[in-house]
C-alpha cells in the first residue's frame, strides 16, 4: 500500500527569518499522525532547516544536486554534500532547471543515479508545456522522460525514488490539471513503469505538481494513482502547506 507524500519546492525563495517563522508553525500545528511530509529549500539554508527540523516529523531536501561527485565545476553542489546536511530527498529535472537551465533528459537522469550514490531519495520531475499538451503530445513527452529513467537505471533504481508530475502550463501559473487530468497522466507513467516491472510500478510513489493548493488538494489526492503533491508557492505559507499536507493524511 503507497503512503503519501507532501513535499514543498521554495524554489529561489527565503530568509532567516521567514524559513523559522514558517517551519516552526508547521511543526506545532500539525498532528503526529500526518502523512509524510518533506520542504526543499535553497543550499544557503539547509543547515538551518536541519537545526529546525531534526527530530521532527518533516524531512528535508534540496533542489537541485550536480550530476557530478566532484572536480571542477564552480557553483555545482554534490549530493554527497547536501547529504552531509542530514537531506533524505533531491528534486531533479524540475520543469524550471530543464527550461530555464538546459537540464536534457540525459543531464536529468546522470542527477538522479548521483543523489542515489549518496543515499538520497530523487525526486524526479517530469511533465509537458501548454503546447505539448495542445498538440496531443502529453503521453509521448511522459513516455520519452520515464524511458530516459527506466533505460539507464532500471526499474529497481526508480523504485528507490519518487516520479513527480508537473504539466509545465500549470507551474506558478494557477492553473491546475482537473483531478481526472492528473488521474490519467499518473496512471499512463505507472503503466510505463509496469511495463518493466509490476510491483516496482504498484508501490511507486507519483506526485502531482502545479499549483496545488488547500482547496484542489483533496480531490487531486483522491485521484487512485496521485500519492500526494510536489507543492511550489503555496508550501511558502504555512496554514496553506499546513493544510495541504492534512489534505494527504
Amino acid at each position: 500500500m503507497r503512503s503519501k507524500l507532501v513535499a514543498g519546492n521554495w524554489k529561489l525563495n527565503g530568509s532567516l527569518a521567514a524559513n523559522e517563522a514558517l517551519l516552526r508553525s508547521l511543526i506545532r500545528n500539525i498532528p503526529a499522525n500526518a502523512a509524510a511530509c518533506a520542504v526543499c529549500a535553497p543550499y544557503p539554508y539547509l543547515a538551518q532547516v536541519r537545526e529546525l527540523l531534526q527530530g521532527s516529523a518533516i524531512a528535508w531536501g534540496s533542489q537541485d544536486v550536480s550530476r557530478h561527485d566532484k572536480g571542477a565545476y564552480t557553483g555545482d553542489v554534490s549530493a554527497q554534500m547536501v547529504a552531509e546536511f542530514g537531506c533524505r530527498y533531491a528534486i531533479v529535472g524540475h520543469s524550471e532547471r530543464r527550461t530555464l537551465f538546459g537540464d536534457t533528459d540525459a543531464i536529468v537522469v546522470e542527477k538522479y543515479a548521483a543523489a542515489r550514490r549518496s543515499g538520497l531519495t530523487p525526486i524526479f520531475c517530469i511533465g509537458e508545456t501548454l503546447e505539448e499538451r495542445e498538440a496531443g503530445a502529453t503521453e509521448k513527452v511522459l513516455e520519452r522522460q520515464v524511458r530516459a529513467l527506466l533505460e539507464k537505471t532500471g526499474a529497481r533504481e526508480v523504485a528507490a525514488g519518487v516520479v513527480a508530475y508537473e504539466p509545465v502550463w500549470a507551474i506558478g501559473t494557477g492553473k491546475t490539471a482537473t483531478a481526472v487530468q492528473a488521474q490519467e497522466a499518473h496512471a499512463f507513467v505507472r503503466a510505463l513503469v509496469a511495463s518493466k516491472d509490476g510491483g516496482v510500478a504498484r508501490d511507486l510513489r507519483i506526485l502531482y505538481g502545479g499549483s496545488v493548493k488547500a482547496s484542489n488538494a483533496k480531490e487531486l489526492f483522491s485521484m487512485p494513482d496521485v500519492d500526494g503533491g510536489l507543492v511550489g508557492g503555496a508550501s511558502l505559507v504555512a496554514d496553506e502547506f499546513a493544510a495541504i499536507w492534512l489534505a494527504a493524511t
